[in-house]
């Protein structure tokens, strides 16, 4: 630092000032700090800075390795909000959610001399483990987990589920059907409690449901049934992965989606207009969840208590072409 200052011709308190992004330094001035550290190639030391302010500016992240749209989108939310609000992040990714998993994930990031985690915790197993983390060191989840130990972020899943459901029904059809996530999961459970709750407060029948995974595959499965059955003709997916299945099962039993039949999706995952037919579905605002999860660790670290509810997000729905009014 006292070489940049000595390039730049001011003094190294200054030098620290601009690294840090304080007031009161002139542009001029902090341009030519900033010419010196690209020329001399400055790096400052994160463990010696650490030492001397007890502070990383570091948060852990903890995710799980799968390719559904949902959660990698808040990683990077999250990941984006955290850098915009002036912290690193370090990643920690587990191949399961299961508690020991997310425990050592926990270590890992507190090794790293992190100020605080944030998990996506889509089931209550990553909860639990989250709650463990050292004192001091303060954890928030994001995504469908129910759990209290910890404070939880999450979209309005049954809003979503009503929302969806709703659009269906207000478009004629008898009732709507429901092709599901895997029942182990809170946000899957959600879904089905909005459709269902949808349905009865609307009169209509209720269909039997068979859990799946959150997979297209799943849904082409499901869907193979659903469209073998004439009198099926509005359909309500788990997420946008599952009525991708949904829609080819359909379209190989010549069944015209939205003519012969509607499909609505869950995620609003960036693919999701360029479906054929382009899909209605539930939009999450993952910059937004991430932004949310970023504000409420940064101000449990400034000593704020945590909430004692989980905070909610609400959910909106895209409406494109795949649901139409019905035609029975």
């Amino acid at each position: 630092m006292r070489d940049v200052a000595r390039l730049a011709g001011v003094s190294h308190q200054t030098v620290s000032r601009v690294l840090n992004d304080l007031p009161n330094v002139s542009d001029g001035t902090r341009s030519r700090v900033l010419d010196a550290v690209r020329i001399l190639n400055y790096r400052r030391n994160l463990a010696a800075r650490t030492l001397v302010t007890s502070r990383s500016r570091t948060i852990g992240l903890i995710g799980f390795e799968t390719t559904l749209a949902g959660p990698a989108s808040m990683i990077y939310g999250i990941e984006k909000a955290a850098r915009e609000a002036g912290y690193y992040v370090s990643i920690a990714t587990v191949r399961s959610l299961d508690r020991h998993a997310v425990l050592d994930a926990v270590e890992q990031l507190c090794a790293q001399a992190v100020e605080g985690i944030i998990a996506i915790a889509p089931k209550n197993s990553v909860a639990d483990a989250l709650a463990q983390a050292p004192p001091g060191t303060p954890a928030v989840g994001v995504g469908g987990a129910d759990e209290g130990a910890v404070p939880m972020l999450r979209v309005d899943n049954v809003r979503g589920a009503c929302l969806a459901t709703r659009h269906l029904l207000d478009l004629g059809h008898r009732t709507v059907h429901h092709v599901p996530g895997p029942a182990d999961w809170p946000e899957g459970r959600d879904r089905i409690d909005g459709w269902r709750q949808t349905l009865h407060a609307a009169g209509a029948p209720v269909p039997p449901v068979t859990a799946g995974d959150w997979s297209a595959r799943s849904g082409y499965q499901r869907g193979q049934l659903l469209a073998a059955d004439p009198a099926v003709t509005a359909v309500f997916c788990g997420n946008d992965h599952i009525a991708l299945g949904v829609l080819r099962a359909f379209h190989e039993a010549g069944r015209s989606v939205p003519e012969d039949a509607s499909i609505v999706g869950f995620d609003d995952m960036p693919e999701s207009g360029y479906f054929l037919p382009p899909l209605t579905t539930v939009h999450q605002d993952f910059a937004e969840l991430g932004r949310r999860s970023v504000d409420l660790l940064v101000a449990r670290l400034d000593g704020a208590p945590a909430p004692t509810a989980p905070v909610h997000l609400t959910p909106s729905l895209v409406v494109r072409a795949s649901a139409a009014r019905s035609s029975a």
